[in-house]
């Protein structure tokens, strides 16, 4: 329970900062062009409001329902579907009455912020934290592979060493092959080494479409070797006797030498009492334990610096801007590929909602973790609000750009009914996502 509230806690700052963000990116150019704003909300507020008060002609407050924010401008159809107002004649104060190119600066500024936020978090990070990775060419003891990649010919304590006969760089990790795995269809072989020798293995023509209808969440896990570092206090692992330096060898015969290994085989004995076997000091060493109800022992391994040489950079706060620039472009260019996968029936069930954003946050806060996760979520937001949809900032952006080019304005109504096709098109999108969630949480409950 704790762990959720956690991950909960840390999606709802990150949304939180990144909405009111946003909102301020409308907010301001608005009030520097002479455009009254009714409202500025965080989160949304039907019926009633957590927390409210107005200073001049906004109103500021807090509502109820956590799924964004805006800002209400006068003389504008938007998402509260305020359509009274336009049958009245235009106020010098309201949307409606300024240049086109004003309403232009105002309509981007949401999405403007968003990318420059991205840019600026993710310079701070890479200047306080450098960046380290582990590239796949470090990963000396081959990875663990999922059951549809052990279909295709991968084995466990496989080392990608090239892909389509061109050796991986020192720049690429794991992660980086599985995403080019994914959205290169010119992949077509790839080379790895086991047990000494190199083996070719082709990709099915399908890969990518039957390992989303899979829901694997990786294909390729580095493996770690398990030696034993820290031991809670009244753990299983304590009372078992379990030392500090211990290697970990067995666990009723099954081999558990890597920490992946050892985990899988933890969790498939849930409070039962299992013979383990470690090394100790060069001997054999065996001892019966009982693993708790939550599939645990309570024991860490030690950090994954004394396995790898992990390449790190450090950067100086002037060297950070342009890395941190490099780096939201990188993710930005990396979600606008990965798009195409959700126009398929597997990729569309891979759409989650909140429940698979709040999912990303570690059980443990982690401020590093944190912000790289809202410099993500920005970059997304920024993206998905400029798409030409209407009711986002990226339709009200379509609509404006039409009357600068051809002179004339979309009739109200017309932009009702856009507003409305829109607003059922976002809800119906939400509801999926969510949807998704529910019915995963429910196949996940019921397989286990």
């Amino acid at each position: 329970m704790e762990e959720f509230f956690i991950k909960a806690l840390g999606l709802i700052m990150s949304l939180s900062i990144l909405v009111v963000l946003h909102e301020l990116g409308h907010f301001i150019p608005a009030k520097l062009f002479g455009v009254r704003v009714e409202k500025f909300y965080l989160f949304f507020d039907p019926w009633f409001s957590l927390f409210k008060y107005k200073k001049g002609d906004t109103e500021y407050g807090i509502g109820w329902v956590p799924l964004g924010g805006y800002v209400k401008l006068s003389g504008m159809i938007d998402e509260s579907m305020d359509t009274e107002q336009m049958k009245q004649d235009p106020k010098p104060y309201e949307f409606r009455s300024k240049p086109a190119w004003q309403r232009l600066i105002v309509m981007i500024g949401g999405v403007t912020v968003n990318v420059l936020l991205s840019w600026l978090i993710y310079s701070m990070i890479l200047f306080t934290w450098g960046k380290t990775i582990l590239p796949a060419n470090e990963a000396k003891y081959g990875v663990d592979v999922s059951p549809y990649m052990t279909e295709i010919g991968f084995e466990n304590g496989d080392q990608i060493i090239a892909i389509n006969h061109e050796p991986i760089s020192d720049e690429v990790t794991y992660h980086d092959i599985f995403l080019e795995l994914l959205l290169d269809e010119e992949i077509k072989t790839i080379q790895v080494k086991r047990n000494g020798e190199t083996k070719d293995i082709l990709l099915p023509i399908d890969f990518e479409q039957e390992f989303l209808a899979r829901k694997e969440h990786s294909p390729f896990t580095e493996r770690i070797p398990f030696i034993a570092d820290t031991i809670l206090r009244d753990s299983p692992a304590q009372k078992a006797g379990i030392l500090k330096g211990d290697e970990f060898y067995s666990i009723n015969g099954e081999y558990v030498q890597y920490y992946v290994d050892f985990v899988k085989v933890v969790q498939s004995h849930k409070g039962e009492t299992v013979d383990m076997q470690v090394k100790r000091n060069g001997e054999n060493v065996s001892f019966p334990i009982t693993i708790s109800e939550a599939g645990k022992v309570g024991v860490g391994n030690r950090s994954p610096l004394e396995y790898f040489n992990f390449n790190t950079k450090t950067y100086t706060f002037f060297g950070s801007i342009p890395a941190g620039y490099t780096e939201a472009e990188n993710t930005l260019t990396k979600y606008v590929r990965q798009m195409k996968l959700l126009f398929s029936k597997e990729g569309a069930s891979q759409i989650g909602g909140f429940g698979t954003i709040g999912s990303l946050f570690p059980a443990q806060w982690d401020w590093q973790r944190f912000w790289s996760l809202t410099a993500f979520l920005s970059i997304v937001l920024a993206f998905m609000n400029i798409l030409p949809i209407p009711a986002l900032d990226g339709g009200h952006v379509l609509f404006l750009l039409y009357e600068m080019v051809t002179g004339k304005e979309p009739g109200d109504k017309f932009m009702e009914i856009a507003q409305m096709a829109g607003i059922i098109l976002l809800v119906g999108l939400m509801l999926f996502a969510n949807g998704n969630d529910v019915w995963n949480a429910i196949s996940k409950l019921l397989g286990s």
